[in-house]
Order: structure tokens, then C-alpha cells, then sequence
């Protein structure tokens, strides 16, 4: 009997999706299959589109291969455009040839809305949707220095994110009063943009932009209907989606008021042999602009296909969890309150930053919806009881609240049931997981094989991971210690591989020993390993993208905005000379200064576009960065020691000193600070420290892995009456080993709980040698001192790293016309919000 014949319009991610779900089925035997794609290009993940800027190729994001595509029987017309479809004759057309079907998926997706701007049509006035769009924003933004993003959504952000990463000056125009006006109320919209315009985007809403004309500063000029204008060198449009409904509206299927092709539950049009899924699909009135509702009609109408006429597609939960210019946002169910009777719990801390809303049922025993900007830590346990209907405790805020507040601990796996949802994009629910370790999955990569979990958005990986391990255990099965799921190796292994191996890129670790695209986890801790091992300028090309905000800018960002520098002063000891250089600048710039706890001196209050003039003026004077944005050594205090205490019996000074100007710059796992003491009553406070060291009248005691903070931890006796040498040399073994085996932002007090045989397991390896390893440690250190720069110095010498610093193109360097500021105890300091209310 011959084969029926199934043709797919349309191969982006849905499309994709269906057609692995089709070829895995019993009715695929029965049909040829035929795709045809737009574009040039296979299939592509269209989530991680704005990592293409950091250098992430199409095979990088493609979600298949042509391999598999030959594998499946599968005709595959790349390039060619389907132009017409003859219902009647169940024929369609292209500029090539014309081809029957006897079912026809349209998985047309969407295009971007382009508002009806006079003047939108002009070049460097450009769109964000596709590989060749990205193309097309790069090489617009050659010679360019400002670009402007229209629209303030999910992807307009993720369009900002990506005119900043090709060192653009880049804002955000947006109609709304506020940012992602669909997913946030007016509190988040408000720390969002917060938080955005401190990290150099500047955000402009409530405009409509009237008309698009030739600049005189820059390429183009945006003049807005308030007489206002915003000049930029280049445009992109992401003011949302349409759906792709040409084809269909023209082969007389029924479509939408607003566009859409109608479908029923099965995502079957209303021609019987005609189906779509995706963007381009119209349910209930509604368009599903995200990946996971597409991949649940994509499963449905596979099923459809296999004559399965139970399963049907219902609608979809629209939460979302993403990480916006480094931002968290969530967002989940009805986060407007739309429901009657429905009650509002805020909690909003403006000092570290977070706001967190939760929408109640009227009985206070169901979470409709919710809403997080600036920590999403809580997003897992929220949207649990959101899609299960988990009944709420008894005091609900406790779900919002830190846990130092009265805050409940996060929502064990062992509290979901089994139809707890974990992976919505591919509908995964609890029992999945549970059936396919079962079935002898043993650990997450293999679940995630079998169940397609976290594949999709990726948005669900550290709920499968708690899941996963959870279910393991209860079956005896040892835990995978993994980093992350881009990485099956652990910190320490991963340190190896690096040195051993001698990578010196991101890209090509995970490309030889990783897979996908790499993420918040395993960024920055690969970061600091390429940092510890080869001591490469942090804004080197290949690892800005792993950076934070604080490291990418080498100063600390303050909760208005702006910067706050710490010059190195090593030990505490300054000149008269550099005193007067240190109030000089602070005087010129405004700046706000306090002594610290590490006897260093802060300046606060510089704006991104001054941080390189500072340093010029701070790097003239003899100084150099104090790296107090970095996870390496951030200070070494001390007494005054034998030099002038009556009690001193050592020159803590001057071992301060040798110690700060040995270990500066160095990388580490976590902050590590130190201390000197000049004699046992311990001016210094050593005994707190990660590294502390104390005189005594036969030399120096070393006491380690130490620490205030939070949970303080007194550092242990290591050695005793140590030679100025034997220190160092003690040092150095100590420092390398914790760089070495430590897991990622782990302390030296928690990495030596967490050794086994602890602290007399590290003095066996460092005092005795015990593993052999002791000159090469030494060695390592060696290496590391005499390739230190200072990343000031190196940054403002680089024309192409001062780029970075640029912030307000249109106005002076020293304008701020974003932050108020008010005087108090003789220095500016900035407004507070409830003061300017």
C-alpha cells in the first residue's frame, strides 16, 4: 500500500518538536514526510537567540541534525517559501514546484510587529526574530555607538542585552508606563527598570515614537509625541508578535479577528486535513507566544495523528522564569489579581533589591499568582503550589518572606505529589521522573534523555535536579556531584581538565568537555578557573560574558546606580601624599568617603562613564585596583606591630604588606580575606579571618578558614612559630589546594568542613606532602604573582575596553540625569525613595 503523504510548513522549534514526536510514533510508517523551512538555515533555539552575539554558532543552537533528518525519510527543503495551498486539490505551491498532501501541519510561527512609524523603513532600522536578523543588528553596529531597542518586553530586553554585549550604549523605548507591562505590576516594572539602568540601559517609557529622521549626532534621530527626541545610530524593533497567517488567510481557512488560525482542541483547523501548532495557531481567542505551549500542541497533534482522541490541547500555563541583563523576574498565573475576590501579599526590600508579590484566593488557601523581580529563588516553590492547587499554609507570606524574616524553606520534592508539573515545556510531571529512574535512569542527564525535562526554556533545571537527587537517594543511589547539567564534572575536576588540558575559552571547554550553552552556574565558575589557572585580563574577549556586573566594570555597583572604587592600600599603610590624591579625586567627583572594615578607603557615588578617569588619576598617584569586586583577596589587615606598639613582637606591617602584594589579583572559589596581628592580643582580629597569621617571639601562627559574615567561623591553629618563608610557603600550599578542590562560591571554613579527615587531612597534605603535590602548588602560586596586572591599569590603556564605560552618549561624562542626591554630614549621598516620595 502506498504511503500517505505529510507535509510540514515551517521548521522552527515547533516545528522541530513535532516532527520528533511524529517520527517516534506508530502512524509515521504510514506517511512520506515533507518540511519545508523559510529559512537558510535547520531548526535553531530560538530561546538562547541572544547568545549568538557571544559567539555561539547556528550548529551551537541547532536542534537537530541534516543526519537525522536523513534518518527519518524525511524530504527536507531548506530556502524555499511556500506560496500558496489549493485545499480543494490538497496541493501547495512554491517558486519550485507543487506538491500533494493528504495532512498539512502549518507551523508557520510569527513574525515581529513593526509599528507604523513614518520613517521605520530606513536603514539601521532593523528587527530581532532570526539568525540573519542578528546578522544584520552586527553589522549596523560597526561604528556605531548607541542603539535603541523599541519595545519593552521579554525579548526587546533580551534585544538590549544583546546591543550592550557588541559594546552599543543601548536603551529601551517603551508605550507602557512601565517594563514587561504583561508579566509585572507597577512595583516590579519599577526595580526592573531599576536595576536595568544600573547596569547602563536606559529605559524611556510612556513614549510614542511619532517619526523616525536623519540625526545630527548620530545616524537617526526618534522624535517622540511629547516634542522630546532620543538620537541613536541604530533601531530595533521588538514591540511584540504577529502570527504568521498569510498562507492560511489566503487558502480561505478561517483566522482570527485579530489573526490567528483557528483550531480546536486537536489543532486541527477547519479543513479536516489542515492542522496548526505554534505561534501561528489561534485557541480560545489566544495566542501562545511561548516555546512550551507550542511543544504541548506539537504532542497533541501527534497524538491526533495516531488516532488518539483523548488527548487535547486545553491551554497552558504562561509562567515564566528568565534572567534579563542578569535580572531574575518571574512571573506566574494571574499575577494582575483578575480573579474576583482575589487578595494581594507584598514584600519589597529596595535595599538588596527584591520584590515579591503573591495573588490569593479570596479563602487565602490557594496562590493564583505571583510575581518576583531580583531573585527568583523562590519561583520552584511558587509555582508548585500555583499549578497543583497545594493548599497554602496557614501564614502564606512565609512563602515570600527570607527565611531570616520568618520565611518558610523552600518546597521539598517530597512535598509534590506525583502530578506536580517539573517541565512544562515537555509536560513532565514528578511521576515521569520517578517512572523513568524506574525504568533504570540513574542519573539527571539520563532522565533528561529519556523525559526531554528542562530542554526546552530550561527554566525548570534546579527543580529536576532537587527532584531527581531526591528520588535517587530514596533508592540508594549514590548522588551525581556534577556542576551543573552543561558540565558532568565537578568544580574540581572541571579545574583540572582546564589546567591539565591548557583551555583558555569558555567555548571551547564546553564544546570539548560540555554540552548546550552554559548557564548562571557554570559561567562564573569557569571564570574563575580560567582566571586562577592563566591569569587573563577579566575583560578579555572570550570571558566578559561569564562575567557579573561588578567584575565586568572592576567596581561595585551601589544601589542607586552607580560605583563605588577601592584603590588597593595595602596592610592599612598609606602616605600623606596618597591621602591627599585619595580626598583630591573624591573632592573633584563628588565623591562620598568611608574608611572600611579592611582599613581602606571607598569611594562612592561614580557613574560608569567616570570609572576610567578615576582610576587614571588613582593608577598616577601609586595605586592600583583593590579587586574588592572579584571573588579573590580583598584585604590583609593589620596592627602597627613592632614598629610602634609597645606590645608588638613582629612587623605585622610589614608581613601585611608582603602578603597583600603576593596574593592581590589572585581568583579564588569565593572572597578571601586575611590578617596580621603583632602580637596574641590581636588587634587585627586574624583568628576571623580565611587566612590569619600572629606573631609570637619564634616567628608567626597561621590560623585558617576563618570568617565573619553571617555565620562567623573562629579559624584553627595550622602552624606554629613559623619562619618569615615557612609562611609564605605555608601559605601558597594552603591558597592553591582551596583553589583547586573547592566547590564553586564555597568559603574556605565550609570547603575544609566539607574535606574529608578536615583539618588534619589539609595539614597532612600541605605540612607533610602527603599527596606529593607541594612544589607544584608552590609553582602554580609562582605563576600566578608574576603575571598579576593591575585590571585598572590594563582597562583605561585599552581603547577597546574603555568602550565599555561609555554610558550616557548624548550628555556630559559627569551628568547623571537619572539620580537625586542631598547632602548629609557634610557629604552627598544619595536620595532614598521614601524621601523623594
Amino acid at each position: 500500500m502506498s504511503k500517505k503523504t505529510l507535509i510540514v510548513v515551517g521548521n522552527g522549534m515547533v516545528g522541530h518538536h513535532f516532527l520528533e514526536q511524529f517520527c517516534a510514533s506508530p502512524a509515521a510508517d504510514d506517511y512520506e514526510i515533507i518540511v519545508f523551512g523559510e529559512e537558510k538555515q535547520l531548526a535553531y533555539d530560538r530561546v538562547h537567540l541572544s547568545e549568538y552575539f557571544g559567539g555561539s554558532t547556528h550548529a551551537d543552537l541547532a536542534m537537530g541534525t541534516l543526519e537525522w533528518y536523513t534518518e527519518q525519510g524525511i524530504q527536507l527543503h531548506l530556502n524555499e517559501q511556500v506560496t500558496g495551498i489549493d485545499r480543494e486539490n490538497r496541493t501547495l505551491e512554491t517558486p519550485r514546484s507543487s506538491y500533494r498532501y493528504h495532512e498539512l501541519v502549518l507551523a508557520t510561527g510569527s513574525y515581529p510587529f513593526v509599528p507604523p512609524i513614518e520613517g521605520n523603513d530606513r536603514p539601521h532600522c532593523l528587527v530581532y526574530r532570526t539568525l540573519d536578523d542578528l546578522d544584520a543588528i552586527r553589522a549596523s553596529s560597526e561604528g556605531a555607538r548607541t542603539g535603541v531597542v523599541v519595545g519593552g518586553g521579554l525579548l526587546g530586553l533580551e534585544a538590549a542585552n544583546a546591543l550592550k554585549s557588541l559594546g552599543l550604549a543601548a536603551h529601551v523605548v517603551e508605550f507602557a508606563p512601565r517594563l514587561m507591562p504583561v508579566q509585572l505590576d507597577a512595583d516590579g516594572g519599577a526595580l526592573l527598570r531599576h536595576k536595568i539602568e544600573e547596569l547602563g540601559v536606559q529605559v524611556h517609557t510612556e513614549k510614542a515614537t511619532t517619526a523616525i529622521v536623519d540625526g545630527q549626532d548620530a545616524r537617526l534621530r526618534m522624535n517622540f509625541s511629547d516634542e522630546s527626541f532620543l538620537e541613536t545610530d541604530l533601531i530595533v524593533f521588538s514591540a511584540g508578535i504577529r502570527p504568521q497567517d498569510a498562507l492560511a488567510r489566503a487558502s480561505g481557512l478561517e483566522i482570527g479577528e485579530r489573526g490567528g488560525i483557528v483550531i480546536n482542541n486537536h489543532c486541527t483547523t477547519s479543513d479536516p486535513h489542515v492542522h496548526a501548532i505554534g505561534e501561528c495557531a489561534l485557541w480560545e481567542q489566544k495566542i501562545f507566544g511561548l516555546v512550551a505551549p507550542g511543544y504541548t500542541m506539537a504532542r497533541t497533534l501527534s497524538a491526533a495523528l495516531n488516532g488518539d482522541r483523548e488527548t487535547s490541547f486545553t491551554g497552558a500555563d504562561m509562567s515564566t522564569k528568565l534572567k534579563l541583563l542578569g535580572v531574575d523576574v518571574g512571573s506566574i498565573g494571574d499575577a494582575h489579581a483578575q480573579t474576583p475576590g482575589a487578595r494581594n501579599i507584598r514584600f519589597n526590600d529596595e535595599q538588596a533589591g527584591h520584590y515579591r508579590r503573591m495573588v490569593i484566593s479570596e479563602d487565602g488557601k490557594t496562590l493564583l499568582g505571583a510575581i518576583l523581580v531580583g531573585d527568583n529563588s523562590h519561583y520552584d516553590t511558587l509555582l508548585q503550589y500555583a499549578l497543583n492547587g497545594l493548599t497554602l499554609p496557614e501564614n502564606p507570606e512565609t512563602l515570600i518572606l527570607p527565611e531570616n524574616q520568618g520565611g518558610a524553606p523552600a518546597l521539598g520534592p517530597d512535598a509534590l505529589p506525583e502530578t506536580a508539573s517539573i517541565c512544562s515545556c515537555h509536560n513532565v510531571t514528578k511521576g515521569d521522573i520517578c517512572g523513568a529512574i524506574d525504568a533504570g535512569c540513574s542519573d539527571l542527564g539520563s532522565v533528561k534523555a529519556e523525559t526531554k525535562a528542562s530542554t526546552g526554556c530550561g527554566g525548570c533545571t534546579a527543580l529536576l535536579k532537587n527532584v531527581v537527587d531526591s528520588e535517587l537517594e530514596k533508592r540508594g543511589v549514590e548522588v551525581c556531584k556534577d556542576l551543573c547539567e552543561h558540565f558532568p564534572y565537578s568544580r574540581q575536576e572541571l579545574f583540572h581538565i582546564v589546567k591539565v588540558n591548557g583551555i583558555r575559552t569558555f567555548r571551547t571547554l564546553i564544546s570539548q568537555h560540555g554540552k548546550g550553552h552554559g548557564c548562571d552556574i557554570c559561567k562564573p565558575a569557569v571564570a574563575s578557573i580560567l582566571a586562577t589557572c592563566w591569569n587573563e585580563h577579566i575583560l578579555a574577549t572570550d570571558h566578559v560574558p561569564l562575567q557579573d556586573t561588578n567584575d565586568t566594570f572592576m567596581a561595585n555597583m551601589q544601589k542607586n546606580g552607580t560605583y563605588s572604587i577601592v584603590p588597593r592600600i595595602p596592610g592599612g599603610e598609606i602616605t600623606p601624599d596618597k591621602l591627599i590624591v585619595l580626598g583630591e579625586v573624591a573632592k573633584e567627583y563628588d565623591l562620598y568617603t568611608k574608611i572600611t572594615g579592611g582599613q581602606r578607603v571607598d569611594l562612592f557615588g561614580a557613574t560608569l562613564s567616570q570609572l576610567p578617569e578615576i582610576w587614571e588619576k588613582l593608577i598616577a598617584a601609586g595605586f592600583e585596583t583593590g579587586h574588592a569586586y572579584g571573588k579573590s583577596l580583598r584585604t590583609v589587615k593589620s596592627c602597627v606591630g613592632s614598629t610602634w606598639c609597645r606590645y608588638g613582637v613582629q612587623d605585622s606591617v610589614g608581613m601585611a604588606i608582603r602578603l597583600e602584594d603576593r596574593y592581590k589579583g589572585l581568583r579564588a572559589p569565593h572572597k578571601v580575606k586575611m590578617a596580621v596581628s603583632g602580637c596574641t592580643r590581636e588587634c587585627a582580629e586574624a583568628q576571623s579571618k580565611d587566612f590569619g597569621v600572629i606573631a609570637t617571639e619564634n616567628g608567626w601562627n597561621l590560623y585558617v578558614c576563618g570568617n565573619g559574615g553571617m555565620r562567623p567561623r573562629h579559624a584553627d591553629l595550622f602552624a606554629t612559630d613559623l619562619s618569615d618563608e615557612e609562611l609564605i610557603r605555608t601559605i601558597d600550599r594552603v591558597v592553591m589546594f582551596y583553589v583547586r578542590t573547592a566547590d564553586r562560591l564555597q568559603r574556605t571554613s565550609v570547603w575544609m568542613e566539607n574535606l574529608e579527615g578536615g583539618l588534619e587531612y589539609l595539614k597532612q597534605v600541605v605540612l607533610e606532602d602527603s599527596l606529593g603535590i607541594g612544589a607544584e602548588l608552590e609553582a602554580h602560586m609562582e605563576g600566578i604573582v608574576g603575571t598579576y596586572q593591575c585590571e585598572w591599569k590594563t582597562a583605561v590603556e585599552d581603547p577597546e575596553k574603555r568602550k565599555r564605560f561609555r554610558e550616557f552618549v548624548n550628555a556630559p561624562s559627569q551628568s547623571d540625569p537619572v539620580q537625586e542626591w542631598t547632602v548629609e554630614r557634610g557629604q552627598r549621598r544619595p536620595v532614598l525613595e521614601t524621601e523623594s516620595a
